[in-house]
């Protein structure tokens, strides 16, 4: 998607074009045309010493200011008799609490879990509904890139740069791998993916139980384990990649429909992309939840349970 800098929505001072022009000896006319693409990386807006700070970056920074800043007033306006923000504040807890419980079965679960959980929903609600502001994606400055004008933006959704959502699946994997190790034990949890139980205890179900089938199903459910780290795998990509897919999507289409017709054609997207912000937030603390869940819940747990 190409605009010219004459779209309304983006926003730049002639001055800007031709300076950039002047410092990168480019030559420039009145149809001279401003690369305004979504990218699939985040760009550069300068750097801390040998550390850049990206507009997806700072996206973000904006988003955790915000939680910051909630956390405060809603710390100091706790009262023994909840006043109206309080009551709201309660009511979203208790509601996350029971939805949380229908996953996990357990409230004492519900309520290890969701300190880890409940942000993550927050932190990516909020950078997925920031990318829809005005200005986001739309401000920005003039740069050279070889050869070209390209439009770059101070501010673009943090959940529209794969870096972030790949940065949120990570944690969250590696979280429910910790919470694993803490809740049942470590040779638990190295037996769920390399069951050295399974093949040990073979010599006993043959001699001593004479359970025969042990040989067949015993290996079999020792490389379903081996099978089992490549899905730990799998989980940080379908993670990342959803969330990633979902939003640089909606960033995509919210530019063509601006390029189309910026003044009203744009606005039930708007609606549309408000309500998909919320549902990929959920999905994604949801299936971490499930993950959670899965992997804090023993093995053998099912198997020593007596039949009815």
């Amino acid at each position: 998607m190409t605009e010219t800098n004459h779209n309304p929505e983006t926003q730049v001072s002639q001055d800007n074009i031709d300076n950039v022009a002047v410092e990168h000896e480019i030559q420039i006319d009145e149809h001279q045309e401003i690369s305004h693409e979504s990218t699939l990386f985040a760009e550069p807006i300068f750097n801390l010493g040998n550390f850049t700070i990206t507009n997806s970056l700072l996206n973000s920074w904006i988003a955790i200011f915000i939680i910051i800043v909630l956390s405060f007033i809603i710390k100091i306006k706790l009262k023994k008799i909840p006043g109206k923000l309080q009551s709201y504040v309660e009511v979203i807890i208790d509601g996350t609490l029971n939805l949380a419980d229908s996953v996990t079965g357990s409230r004492e679960k519900s309520l290890k879990f969701l300190p880890v959980v409940f942000p993550l929903f927050i932190f990516i609600l909020l950078n997925n509904w920031l990318g829809l502001l005005p200005g986001v994606g739309s401000i920005g400055y003039i740069a050279a890139e070889h050869g070209e004008l390209v439009f770059v933006p101070f501010l673009r959704g943090a959940t529209a740069d794969l870096n972030t959502t790949l940065a949120l699946s990570i944690f969250a994997v590696i979280a429910t791998h910790i919470f694993s190790v803490f809740t049942t034990s470590f040779w638990k949890y190295l037996n769920r993916f390399i069951g050295i139980d399974l093949i040990t205890v073979i010599p006993r179900k043959i001699f001593k139980e004479k359970d025969y089938s042990a040989l067949l199903v015993h290996p079999i459910k020792f490389f379903v384990g081996i099978v089992e780290i490549v899905g730990e795998l799998a989980k940080v990509a379908s993670l990342s990649f959803r969330l990633f897919g979902n939003i640089f999507a909606g960033e995509v289409l919210m530019g063509a429909m601006a390029a189309i017709f910026a003044y009203a054609l744009p606005i039930p997207f708007m609606f549309l992309e408000l309500i998909v912000g919320i549902i990929q937030a959920l999905i994604f603390a949801m299936l971490t939840l499930v993950f959670l869940t899965v992997l804090t819940t023993d093995h053998d747990e099912h198997e020593e349970q007596p039949t009815h």
